[in-house]
């Protein structure tokens, strides 16, 4: 597959550099000078873009004097477009014929937020709203080369540990959406489908610490809000993505928009491969406090083999000026196959044995996300909306676990081959009302919602009989357990903007009915709960693109079907993995204060604090008749944190932009194990570094370094981590065809991932050294040409009120 990526890349670069040759033709400047038109001072690190048709050309960086200029531009007609935080921003029509010289161009400043603008700046934009922070992905250089799990290492708030694990201020507890709505592929585990979705086709990351109304109250730190869709028009465009990594992990994504009248559509698919072999595992159990003493080491190593597919649609259809109804249908489907050979070493007491396993692990996932929205307006004003979805999503999660053991060494418990299968299946509906008025200073926001959900998780264990020599079915260990979680809410929202204020508030009445159901059993849990989250922020603008933010919202964290189902996982012996049918709701109280400066490039230093009682914790037991350790998730937690982060970004030239980014908190966790208190607190956080250069002749080099301090558990916490890397892109056809390349962590092949747990009675540890060093490149082709833009409903459904998975 690699020889075939290579000598196809080689073919394609042979052909378009021959095409990319072109006659010279007679070229122009054209320049100005930017003023504050109430100060008349130099306006100082202006964003100035040069655009033609629907593409930005090129873009500068105004000077200290405000001066800017554009060099080498074709005879034709353009447009300027001139933006920067604290300002209206200003769109000109330029006819070049010969030099230009615009003069003092008047640039107004506004006491809120900066109009949006298709911008595409030479350094990352990084922008600071009453109740988020905005990265701008598409004026990052090393978004054409980097996955989106990477680019995360780079925004604000957000950090990627050794495992590849996603983490909003230093915590695990949010919720993840794609334009604004969740996606079944994020479900289970997002690390994958992130790591495989090209950075290159995301518009933009919101992290948003203090969500408003509208959205679900999951998350207890917060939502991390992906957006991928672009404004397009009549005529297509489209984008071909293909990639390879070593290790072994090709790709491929496409996208087709068309535009006709009031028709639109939007296509798009990916899939990916991600193959390693030979990493090692290593687990490490000792008892303590316990007589006799018991000792367990296991040394392996696994083979993973990853597949992922996905696709969709986008329909749009102006019915006239005032009546919208757009379509969607998101198919995808993956697996994830990891077989691993060990070999135990058991001490009790003074007898010692040792076996070999080998066990194969193969989780699945398929399933369909279909929505629909009606959006009424009225003609009194264009932000003046009615809008009404409808949202069904179809989903299952198939996991088959086949464990064999041999070679038993003086070992005398008996040793008995088994399978597991757990055919896990979700449904949800979900149907949504939506309405905003935009007043001179006073915007409302209101809405209705229902959701309906069910799963069911059918297990069944099989243990291998020496004189049936078959597999029988384990009655004690299956069983079939279903769940049905109905979720209804109302929400009311306000935003005040004056001059140098904006204040949002608003609250969100939710009810929830839970019943869940063992078949087997013929045994019931059910509870029901009320909520009333409410959501407070404001923004004051102050001089020289200062601002400073303030903001409280309490936020719920709804278990997971995948941490109910009480399956019995046992993939790894000695270890039972179970979910817990009686986990209830955690509400969280988080307050933040931030300060933002834009005016020499841009500085954002966040404040938070925020606990919540009864939380969630994954809690391990070392089960000593047994000699095996069970982990589930009880409502036992205590959490309170304290935490800080700064993100300064600076253009050192026009050419060269340098950002810094970190993140500390320190955590306090406690909670009830076994009648006992256990506790546990300490520093966690992250540094990044980022700088990119670019050079003449489109090419474009980035360094990144990023290092992120142990997670902190109830019972351990993990070890630290690093980042390094470097890469470079160039236009080999400007704007049509990109070719990029960049290597991560080149000095070291691979990487102790290092989980710590302890309890009265044991300690634990595992270690996985995964794959550190990593090469990529790519090449994308964008092609076609629109004109004018398709409407997209402004509001669709967004359910991020459930867990994401704990595995």
């Amino acid at each position: 597959m690699s020889r075939y990526f290579l000598t196809l890349s080689i073919f394609m670069l042979s052909v378009f550099i021959s095409l990319s040759s072109q006659a010279q033709e007679k070229t122009f400047q054209l320049k100005g000078v930017i003023t504050d038109s109430l100060t008349q001072k130099p306006g100082e690190y202006f964003t100035v873009a040069l655009k033609k048709d629907s593409t930005v050309l090129k873009t500068v960086i105004s000077d200290e004097q405000g001066r800017f200029s554009f060099s080498a531009v074709k005879e034709g007609k353009y447009t300027l477009i001139l933006g920067s935080i604290g300002y209206q921003s200003k769109q000109i029509s330029v006819k070049i014929a010969n030099d230009i010289d615009l003069g003092k161009v008047s640039m107004k400043p506004q006491g809120n937020d900066l109009n949006e603008v298709a911008i595409t700046a030479s350094k990352p934009i990084i922008k600071q709203e009453p109740d988020r922070i905005v990265y701008d992905t598409q004026a990052d250089p090393e978004s054409k080369v980097l996955s989106v799990l990477d680019m995360m290492r780079k925004v604000p708030l957000l950090s990627v540990d050794a495992d590849d694990n996603v983490k909003l201020k230093g915590t695990g507890n949010y919720r993840i959406l794609i334009n604004g709505k969740p996606s079944g592929v994020l479900t289970r585990d997002p690390k994958e489908f992130l790591r495989s979705m090209p950075a290159n086709g995301v518009q933009k990351i919101e992290v948003i610490t203090t969500p408003p109304s509208k959205y679900e109250s999951e998350g207890l730190s917060g939502i991390i809000n992906i957006i991928t869709s672009k404004k397009v028009g009549n005529g297509y465009n489209g984008n071909v993505n293909a990639r390879m990594q070593e290790p072994f992990s090709p790709g491929l994504n496409a996208n087709l928009t068309l535009k006709q009248g009031n028709f639109g559509a939007n296509l798009y698919g990916g899939t990916g491969v991600w193959r390693v072999d030979g990493v090692k595992v290593i687990d490490i159990r000792n008892s303590r406090n316990v007589l006799p003493e018991s000792k367990l080491y296991s040394l392996g190593f696994q083979k993973t083999d990853n597949f992922w597919a996905w696709g969709g649609g986008e329909l749009s259809y102006e019915i006239d000026s005032l009546n919208l109804i757009t379509a969607e249908i998101n198919p995808y489907g993956g697996y994830n196959q990891q077989d691993l050979g060990q070999r135990y070493d058991i001490t009790n007491g003074s007898d010692m044995g040792s076996y070999n396993m080998n066990s194969g692990t193969r989780y699945e996932w398929r399933g369909t996300d279909y929505t629909l929205n009606y959006q009424r307006g009225f003609k009194d004003k264009k932000e003046h909306l009615l809008t009404f979805s409808y949202k069904f999503f179809d989903n299952e999660e198939p996991q088959l676990n086949d464990v064999s053991f041999f070679n038993p060494v003086n070992y005398t418990s008996p040793l008995q081959n088994y399978r597991q299968n757990n055919n896990s299946k979700s449904r949800e509906q979900t149907a949504q009302l939506d309405y905003i008025n935009p007043f001179k200073i006073v915007t409302v926001e209101a809405g209705v919602k229902a959701i309906l959900r069910s799963g069911e998780g059918d297990f069944q264990s099989l243990r291998f009989d020496d004189a049936a020599n078959d597999y029988l079915l384990d009655t004690k260990q299956s069983n079939v357990y279903s769940n049905d979680q109905n979720i209804y809410g109302v929400y009311n929202t306000y935003t005040l903007k004056m001059k140098d204020w904006t204040f949002k508030a608003g609250a969100r009445l939710e009810a929830t009915y839970v019943t869940g159901l063992f078949e087997s059993t013929n045994s019931t849990v059910k509870s029901e709960y009320f909520n009333l989250i409410p959501s407070i922020s404001f923004n004051r603008t102050l001089k020289n693109s200062q601002s400073v933010s303030v903001g409280f919202t309490q936020r719920i964290q709804r278990p997971g079907i995948w941490d109910l189902n009480p399956f019995p996982d046992e993939s790894r012996p000695g270890f039972i993995y179970v979910g817990n049918p009686n986990l209830e709701a955690v509400l969280s109280n988080n307050f933040e204060l931030t300060y933002s400066n834009f005016k020499k490039g841009s500085l954002n230093i966040s404040l938070t604090y925020n606990f919540a009682n009864n939380t969630q914790q994954r809690v391990f037991q070392f089960i000593e008749a047994e000699n095996v350790t069970r982990v589930t998730s009880l409502n036992i937690g205590k959490d309170k944190l304290l935490g800080s982060n700064i993100n300064f970004n600076y253009p050192i030239t026009p050419k060269w932009n340098l950002s810094l980014s970190g993140n500390l908190n320190y955590i306090w966790i406690e909670g009830m194990i076994d009648g006992k208190l256990a506790k546990n607190s300490g520093v966690t956080g992250y540094a990044n570094f980022n700088t990119s250069y670019k050079f003449e002749k489109t090419w474009k080099a980035t360094m990144s370094a990023n290092y992120g301090a142990p997670s902190v558990m109830l019972q351990g916490q993990s070890n630290d981590y690093y980042y390094l890397g470097f890469g470079g892109s160039k236009d080999i056809i400007k704007d049509k065809l990109t070719f990029s390349a960049s290597v991560a962590n080149p000095f070291q092949k691979f990487r102790a991932y290092r989980s710590y747990t302890e309890g009265p009675n044991f300690t634990q540890e595992r270690i996985r050294e995964n794959y550190f060093r990593r090469i990529f490149c790519s090449l994308n082709w964008k092609f076609g040409k629109l004109e004018g833009s398709i409407k997209k409903s402004e509001r669709s459904i967004s359910n991020d009120d459930t867990k994401k998975s704990s595995n």
